[in-house]
């Protein structure tokens, strides 16, 4: 059997909105087919779409033009992601912090909540080989996106996740316990053991992803084997506040920070104290500076990592450069007191700034090489196949060079890869996929990480794909149940961050952190014939929870009691949690979305992938692959509506069911459709536009009861002209008109990211206001308030966030009692029925709440975080 072409995320060359043209529905979206099976995105129509967006842009493209067509879902989404919270305008450094601050201090509510994900999550699971699926790609146990790792060699790892904060096991791998839930971020950027053993932590995750958060800085622990993390352990002021950082490098008695805001240094010593800035190559940008409000501000001082001559500290280079290209890319080095660009004499290793991107620097052990890995701003933009430049050596050791180039991406893809589909090739997410480590037993040992990791034992000579992006393409590969990945050995999760080198039990194990979690493998482990490693073992045992979820959905469980929640996840596809399952599994691949569950059957379950691509399942997806020979017997189909076709749909897009029939479905692009079937559809047809928002609208939020549909929308959606609104009207077409928001911001102009309406009255709703207030916000009618309240089928509105801290709310619902619980960036609150003032409920840490449910009885509250997991509680003891 042919191996066949998964759903996985197209390609993209920069973070921009208009080029809607790209996207297409596949065959096997056609109404009723399934003539090309595998998903809604196949690695053929990615390079395509990739292809087409070649020579759309400049090298030296200003962020945030979009003039360009795009390729990669990825860089899109961090836009989206990012206007929700800083539209109208720029945010002010410390807002979260004070956010944070804010929700700490108020009243909690009684109950605590219990963590149901805290499993393993089998992304290979056998009961879903379905049509829509990536079960059998050879990943195993998965978790949320590690960005950083670090060890030592008494066996003690460290794991810093995107969203949900630090993690360690004492044992090699596994039995992980967190131990940073108490700081103001649960973003990780970066991790480093000193030589004292100290473990620093760099908060503020900086692969620009669409769901990277910034920090709070830097913090150190002394004992980490021990200890835990506390704001008191927070190195120097508030310096490093709301940055990314890219990494810690220490040198010269002092720690380096690479950030979103240039090089910054401080004492390894005395750790009170002001961080020094090094470089900034645009200060004007910077916070306080003359054009801190530009909105490039945030790409103008990336500064992305920092090597050291280990034989002569005071020689460092500085990688910095914006991903997308910029005039300041390039590489620094200070001659005669000055940083200064480095214009020749690094051999191989580029200094135009075309070709200067994100970089990543690894030293050996004995100071006899450097290595080096960057993506090239021109390439990304001229080169289908890849944005790689190559990865290249100093074998002076001496961070100045000369390099020499020892591997490029058509090199890599012979070397048995599974990226050799022109269009879709190693390094074509280099600016998001990096990691460098060298064996310290041997300074030619090399692993390198990109969506794959290689391996050279030569110093790059040879290089072999030890952790294959998954096993579809190889003739070992077979979709039979009975075997994980048929005869292939267990590959890792794709998209590679981090990587750390330590020992447990006396022997040396490699550990890298990807999309989907952590794995290890020993450092001279074993190899197949073609290359592929043998030996890599999952550390994602269930004691682990760093799953990105954007959504949730909860039906009972006909089959086995109780009730069968679902949800949709950043790269994670979408797990299922069935009434008795000791193993969560994966039913749909790729980028979950939003989620539609039947409260009333568990296994009636629609889907969304991004940019409204739904599937749908009947039988909760359970099929055992028969549907590769026989096409009928495949039990999802895919169902978008035409603005998925027309790329008119946000990446995450509104899916919601009316509260009072859950067959009749409201979907928001720039349309508003509404299909009656309920899971029975079969046909993306099967949806009737009932509302045109207008060109260049597109919805953030809908809600329907009892027919009522209420839709918000943004258009433009960026902070240069940013503009919301609210329309209202009927599921059967009538009705619909916009509603006229007063000027005097009763309701602010930001992102509207929720309603909630009452089960009990369809004119009253409530409505969930993304963003922060015109305190942090530079912006038109940034306004107040995060709650608001209509009475009248949304025609007027009024502020009810009374003590609530400004804090970004992305999803909100009414409670059979007549409370109303809201989901924030920062955690959950509620305000108890005839009550004004709010109270924090349970004591989540300071981790973003994108969605919250109820069980189909109504007792239970269902939180979506993103980045620990799902989170239930009792709606009684919100009380």
């Amino acid at each position: 059997m042919p191996a066949p072409n998964r759903r996985r995320r197209w390609l993209t060359i920069c973070a921009t909105i208009a080029s809607a043209g790209l996207l297409a529905i596949p065959a096997s979206a056609a109404p009723g087919g399934h003539s090309s099976p595998f998903g809604v995105r196949t690695l053929k129509q990615l390079a395509a779409e990739r292809e087409q967006s070649v020579g759309s842009m400049r090298p030296s493209v200003k962020a945030g033009d979009d003039d360009g067509n795009e390729a990669d879902e990825i860089a899109e989404g961090a836009d989206q992601y990012a206007e929700a919270r800083t539209s109208p305008g720029i945010v002010a450094p410390g807002a979260y912090g004070a956010a944070w601050a804010g929700l700490t201090k108020l009243p909690r509510t009684k109950g605590s909540w219990r963590n149901i994900t805290d499993l393993p999550y089998n992304s290979d699971d056998p009961r879903y080989r379905d049509v829509d699926s990536n079960s059998s790609g050879g990943s195993g146990d998965v978790t949320g996106r590690m960005a950083a790792m670090a060890a030592d060699d008494a066996g003690y790892v460290y794991a810093g996740s995107a969203g949900g904060g630090v993690w360690r096991s004492r044992s090699g791998g596994g039995h992980w316990r967190p131990i940073s839930d108490r700081l103001p971020s649960q973003s990780t950027g970066a991790l480093a053991l000193d030589r004292a053993g100290r473990l620093w932590l760099g908060t503020g995750e900086a692969t620009t992803n669409a769901d990277a958060y910034l920090g709070s800085g830097v913090y150190v622990l002394s004992d980490p084997h021990h200890g835990t993390f506390s704001s008191r352990s927070r190195v120097g002021g508030d310096e490093l506040e709301s940055t990314t950082i890219h990494e810690l490098r220490f040198g010269g008695g002092k720690v380096w920070a690479a950030t979103s805001e240039g090089v910054w240094s401080h004492s390894t010593r005395k750790l009170g104290g002001a961080w020094k800035l090094e470089y900034a190559p645009n200060p004007d940008y910077l916070p306080g500076g003359s054009k801190a409000d530009d909105p490039d501000a945030a790409y103008k001082n990336i500064a992305n990592d920092i090597a050291i001559d280990p034989k002569d500290p005071s020689k460092v280079v500085l990688a910095v450069g914006w991903r997308s290209g910029d005039d300041y890319n390039g590489f620094y080095t200070k001659v005669k007191g000055a940083w200064t660009r480095i214009t020749s004499g690094l051999g191989d290793l580029p200094a135009d700034p075309d070709d200067v991107g994100n970089v990543t620097f690894a030293r050996s052990a004995d100071g006899s090489r450097y290595y080096a890995v960057d993506q090239s701003p021109e390439q990304l933009n001229t080169d289908p196949d890849s944005g790689l430049e190559g990865i290249y050596v100093s074998k002076s050791g001496s961070p100045t060079g000369p390099w020499t180039k020892i591997a490029d991406y058509k090199g890599l893809a012979a070397d048995n890869s599974a990226l050799t589909t022109a269009g879709y090739m190693p390094g074509v997410q280099a600016w998001y996929n990096q990691f460098l480590a060298v064996d310290p037993a041997n300074a030619e040992h090399v692993y390198a990480g990109l969506e794959e990791v290689y391996e050279t034992k030569d110093g790059g000579g040879t290089w072999s794909t030890v952790g294959p992006y998954w096993n579809f393409p190889f003739p070992c590969w077979s979709i039979d149940p009975a075997r994980q990945t048929g005869s292939c050995s267990q590959t890792t999760h794709s998209d590679q961050h981090g990587v750390a080198i330590g020992r447990y039990h006396g022997k040396s194990y490699v550990y890298v952190g990807n999309d989907g979690g952590a794995y290890r493998r020993p450092v001279d482990g074993a190899q197949d014939s073609s290359g592929h490693a043998t030996d890599w073992t999952s550390l994602n045992d269930g004691t682990i929870d760093t799953l990105q979820y954007y959504s949730v959905g909860v039906g009972k469980d006909l089959e086995h009691g109780g009730v069968s929640v679902t949800g949709g996840l950043q790269d994670n596809g979408q797990s299922i949690l069935r009434g008795s399952d000791k193993v969560m599994g994966s039913n749909f691949g790729g980028d979950g979305g939003d989620t539609l569950t039947d409260p009333a059957n568990g296994c009636d379950i629609a889907q969304e992938y991004v940019y409204l691509a739904i599937q749908v399942t009947q039988n909760c997806a359970v099929n055992n692959g028969s549907w590769t020979t026989d096409p009928s017997k495949a039990t999802s189909y895919n169902v978008a509506p035409a603005d998925n076709a027309t790329s008119e749909a946000r990446f995450i897009a509104p899916l919601a069911a009316d509260a009072k029939d859950s067959s009749t479905w409201i979907a928001g692009g720039r349309h508003i459709w509404v299909q009656t079937h309920g899971y029975a559809i079969r046909s993306g047809a099967e949806w009737k536009s009932v509302y045109d928002l207008g060109s260049g609208r597109t919805a953030t939020a809908v809600a329907a009861s009892g027919g009522k549909v209420y839709a918000a929308w943004c258009g433009p959606c960026n902070n240069e002209g940013f503009a919301r609104g609210i329309s209202v009207g009927n599921a059967d077409g009538t009705g619909w008109h916009d509603i006229a928001l007063p000027v005097d911001g009763t309701v602010p102009n930001r992102y509207l990211s929720g309603f909630a309406v009452d089960p009990g009255n369809a004119d009253h709703v409530f409505l969930a206001v993304n963003g922060f207030s015109r305190h942090w916000t530079e912006g038109p009618g940034a306004g107040v308030g995060h709650v608001f309240e209509s009475t009248d089928g949304g025609t007027t509105w009024k502020d009810v966030s009374a003590n609530l801290p400004d804090v970004p709310a992305d999803s909100a619902v009414v409670t059979p009692n007549g409370g109303l619980a809201v989901a924030t960036d920062l955690g959950v609150v509620y305000r108890a029925p005839g009550h004004t003032r709010w109270q924090r409920v349970g004591s989540l840490p300071a981790v973003a709440v994108l969605q919250l449910k109820l069980s189909p009885d109504g007792k239970t509250l269902y939180a979506a975080t993103h980045g620990r997991g799902i989170y239930t509680l009792r709606v009684r003891d919100c009380d």
